[in-house]
């Protein structure tokens, strides 16, 4: 049964050509038995992502350009593109741990063929982090038993059985392409549907945090982020008018719960000189207020790339 690693990228050649033969030794593990190649979806119309591609001159890998801007389509391009069953989606900014697509593979047979494997996600940072962050535990990621049932699931380490998708009819929402949150809504909608979802423990990607992303003002902009997709989300996944509205009035009195609740913690931790409720509580208040901002119909546009940063869109049922 053949399988097809797909790489989204997006101005980061250098991280890319790393990976290529770090992928390869994956498909090698992999054997006869799951014949796998490597797709890289470049969402540069310069092609910069390609060009590292087409220096690498393997056949096993081959890149397409996916001139229209956001994850959303680059994924979808990736279910497109695909001619094989399974899908493995890791980023172009990840490392794949020993056995990382092996294990995917290994869940998969042994959970009776879910719609999805979802693995674990590891921070590695480039320097010493903040201790306000360390002690937020804000990279830290889940971690469950292998076989777990779940209902969502992030695209950094994930095998689809693309059969299943597309019998679900389920794509990346073009819309959140620029905002984030496509693949939780994409995975939410697969369960919905009454698709199995699997966690595998044993597999994991090494997710290389750069610079600007340990501070506190990322952080705090990415937990804004994270409260706006989850209020935006649950209105698209209310099936009726009256759902989408009751999900508005909870999106609101959820966010304003936990901006006050969030106040109150990072009071308590500057009283304290407790640097865990400090930075839990301010997470709390900015996560809150994008989930006010969320059920208003803002939605946060966190990867644009015209340097506005956030856009407004009706969020709808």
């Amino acid at each position: 049964m053949s399988v097809t690693i797909a790489v989204p990228t997006f101005h980061r050649p250098a991280e890319l050509g790393a990976l290529l033969p770090l992928l390869l030794a994956h498909a090698d593990e992999a054997g006869d038995g799951f014949p796998t190649s490597v797709l890289i979806v470049d969402n540069d119309p310069g092609g910069s992502g390609k060009a590292v591609v087409d220096a690498f001159g393997d056949p096993r890998v081959r890149a397409v350009v996916e001139a229209h801007p956001g994850i959303s389509a680059v994924r979808n391009r990736a279910l497109a593109e695909a001619g094989t069953r399974l899908l493995a989606f890791i980023d172009d900014d990840e490392v794949p741990h020993d056995g990382w697509l092996t294990r995917l593979l290994d869940t998969w047979l042994s959970t009776d063929r879910p719609a999805a494997v979802s693995g674990r996600v590891v921070a590695a940072f480039s320097g010493q982090l903040d201790p306000w962050l360390a002690a937020g535990s804000f990279f830290v990621r889940r971690r469950m038993p292998t076989g777990s049932a779940i209902d969502v699931a992030a695209a950094g380490n994930l095998l689809l059985d693309l059969d299943q998708v597309r019998a679900a009819g389920v794509r990346f929402a073009d819309d959140l392409g620029l905002s984030g949150g496509e693949d939780t809504l994409f995975s939410r909608q697969l369960h919905a549907l009454g698709y199995r979802m699997t966690w595998c423990d044993e597999s994991a990607i090494t997710d290389m945090v750069p610079p600007e992303r340990m501070t506190r003002r990322w952080v705090l902009q990415r937990a804004w982020s994270h409260g706006n997709s989850a209020s935006t989300i649950r209105i698209r996944l209310a099936r009726t008018r009256g759902r989408a509205a009751l999900a508005r009035v909870e999106g609101v009195a959820g966010g304003a719960a936990r901006v006050v609740g969030g106040a109150l913690r990072w009071l308590l931790g500057t009283l304290t000189r407790s640097l865990r409720h400090q930075a839990r509580g301010a997470r709390a208040i900015w996560r809150g207020g994008g989930m006010v901002t969320g059920a208003l119909g803002v939605v946060y546009q966190e990867y644009a790339r015209d340097g506005d940063g956030a856009g407004v869109a009706e969020a709808s049922a």
